[in-house]
């Protein structure tokens, strides 16, 4: 079980180190303030209108129905991160937690009593007979 969810966790980073490092590039066709086509990583195909146009030798191209929209998303370049690219106050939270962290799995050799140096009270009469509370 343990092999299968470091596999699953594998592959799922895998993903999302190329999803992050991949540009993404939309692009879209509008026809008469209409999405007619979407495409990713290409160019949206027409939807005829523009052929129509010029056919009818229709030479304004201001007044065109049809629109071309693209953006793009760029992906990481620098995937490399230096000790020096933190500032103080992150490099000092990264020592303190990692400090704290190990710590946690330090094995105890005996566990702390914490009023082990201090004595126990001197009794002056017996409390169960004073309050007669007895364990039956």
């Amino acid at each position: 079980m343990k092999q299968v969810f470091h596999q699953i966790t594998s592959v799922a980073m895998a993903i999302l180190l190329l999803a992050s490092t991949v540009s993404w590039t939309v692009d879209k066709h509008l026809c008469m303030g209409r999405v007619m086509d979407i495409s990713l990583f290409a160019h949206a195909e027409n939807c005829g209108m523009e052929i129509s146009m010029e056919a009818m030798n229709n030479d304004d191209l201001q007044n065109s129905c049809c629109e071309d929209e693209s953006f793009t998303i760029e992906g990481q370049d620098d995937l490399k991160l230096t000790w020096n690219d933190f500032d103080l106050d992150h490099q000092l939270f990264l020592v303190a937690f990692t400090k704290s962290y190990v710590d946690l799995f330090v094995p105890l050799e005996k566990l702390p009593v914490p009023n082990e140096h201090y004595p126990p009270p001197k009794l002056v009469q017996d409390i169960h007979i004073l309050d007669q509370v007895f364990l039956i």
